[in-house]
């Protein structure tokens, strides 16, 4: 194929892409109660499923403060077009959520046929797993760490007299880029695969680094937890620490597949 024709069929691959995203989020355009009542304000109400959890774990481990039972807080929107415009934004935002599996593998099958046979064979499932990560870190952070966050922001009061009245786009900003967040960084082991193949991290730099990394994913935890009891940094910490763990783990692979393919290069003079 010329460049032009490279261009062309990108081209395609992105429109089917955005496509997928424009139609879910229509989708949920038109299920603004569900979306907004249920899925969104959800982590604002105190029988959220999260906050039932916490109870239930309270009552086990004979620690009541963990209960979680009024949010001292109300919404508000201040300006005119405020809900209208929000309705539209969430909505694609929705969409592209649930559109990211099919939008990825769009992407993905305009990559693989420019690798090599043996980076295919590496990369085998990379869809895959890029979905599943990003849609569990999507999970966890819709239902760990947002709530602990808005739990421990909403009853944050320097004066009792001072009363907590927020604007919907900050409750709903803060919801997001959380969500958002967690959903990118429960990427580290494909990154980690990406530069362990480029020979940028090996496994034994991971490991040195180990010490440092766990100390990093601690204060990040407590970044995105300001809650300042250590269960809930702990709750957002112990994933991470796997997915660092994993990492190494892909690295080892990936490393060993190099060695493999520079004895056979060796050896025969190519790689298969």
């Amino acid at each position: 194929m010329s460049f032009v024709d490279h261009l062309e069929e990108l081209r395609w691959h992105i429109i089917r892409a955005l496509g997928s995203i424009f139609v879910f989020a229509l989708v949920a355009f038109f299920n603004k109660s569900f979306v907004y009542g249920t899925l969104i304000l959800g982590p604002s109400k105190p029988d959220f499923w999260t906050y039932r959890m916490l109870c239930k774990v309270g009552e086990f481990l004979n620690a009541p403060d963990l209960c979680i039972k009024e949010l001292n807080f109300t919404l508000q929107s201040r300006e005119m077009t405020a809900q209208f415009t929000m309705h539209i934004t969430q909505s694609f935002v929705v969409g592209l959520v649930i559109a990211f599996p099919y939008a990825f593998w769009e992407i993905w099958r305009f990559v693989r046929p420019g690798l090599l046979p043996g980076e295919r064979r590496i990369s085998k499932g990379a869809v895959f797993f890029v979905s599943i990560l990003f849609l569990i870190g999507i999970f966890f952070g819709y239902y760990i760490v947002s709530p602990l966050a808005i739990n421990f922001l909403v009853n944050y009061q320097l004066d009792p007299s001072i009363l907590n009245e927020f604007d919907i786009a900050s409750y709903i900003s803060l919801l997001v880029m959380t969500v958002l967040a967690c959903g990118i960084m429960f990427q580290l082991p494909m990154v980690i695969f990406a530069l362990s193949k480029l020979g940028v991290v090996t496994p034994a730099f991971l490991k040195s680094y180990r010490r440092h990394s766990y100390l990093v994913i601690l204060i990040v935890a407590a970044i995105i937890t300001p809650s300042p009891d250590m269960f809930s940094q702990l709750l957002v910490a112990i994933p991470l620490f796997l997915l660092y763990e994993i990492s190494i783990t892909i690295s080892g692979r990936v490393m060993r597949q190099r060695e493999k393919d520079l004895l056979e290069f060796e050896q025969n003079g190519k790689i298969d």
